[in-house]
């Protein structure tokens, strides 16, 4: 029949759809470079770009997979942006790497001669702008890069991309909530329909 309505095969979001708008998640900003293009679902009246939320569950659900294959105490999460310092805090305690927030001092991953020399296995980056500095040391030593990026971000050296609102304090609380769990997930270290003993809101840097 040509009326006839198919039926929509839909994929299961790690979080329902209306968490991760409520967190703002999706809202871009008002540049869109290339590499962040493939994101976008659509540029609003205003001008901001969009992007997409099933992008963002789709890379949230790689980058956890991919984490999960590393020892946890190699891997180290950074973030200069200070309503990513907490949510960078609490994924290091439920998984047991190592955080790096604040001011990223230089030589931190390439000088062994330092004291607070760490040699990491793989990174993971809240912003690439704002931890421009640990980006380059990575790249430096050849190492994997996972990286949270809004629509105004390069991805260079940046190798497992996963798009997003980088700069609100909800957005950042869900997203790195989200990556956590999954990690544990994959790891086998909680079922997969389990969730964290705290919720998003515990992953909030305090206003």
């Amino acid at each position: 029949m040509s009326d006839e309505v198919k039926p929509q095969i839909t994929i299961e979001l790690l979080v329902p759809i209306d968490k991760y708008l409520q967190a703002g998640v999706h809202i871009g900003t008002h540049i869109c470079t290339k590499f962040a293009e493939p994101f976008v679902y659509r540029i609003r009246s205003d001008g901001v770009y969009i992007l997409d939320v099933r992008k963002i569950d789709e890379r949230l659900r790689i980058a956890g997979k991919f984490l999960a294959g590393f020892e946890p105490v190699k891997i180290a999460v950074v973030s200069a942006r200070l309503y990513g310092r907490k949510p960078v805090e609490k994924m290091c305690k439920y998984l047991q790497c190592k955080p790096y927030t604040g001011r990223f001092l230089p030589g931190t991953f390439t000088n062994p001669t330092l004291k607070w020399y760490f040699e990491p296995d793989v990174v993971v980056v809240t912003d690439p702008r704002a931890d421009s500095q640990a980006l380059k040391e990575t790249a430096e030593i050849g190492i994997p890069v996972v990286g949270f990026v809004d629509t105004d971000n390069k991805t260079e050296f940046i190798d497992l991309a996963i798009p997003g609102n980088n700069k609100g304090r909800k957005s950042l609380a869900l997203l790195y909530w989200i990556l956590t769990r999954q990690v544990l997930r994959e790891r086998g270290i909680i079922p997969q329909n389990a969730e964290l003993p705290e919720p998003p809101s515990e992953f909030e840097t305090p206003i």
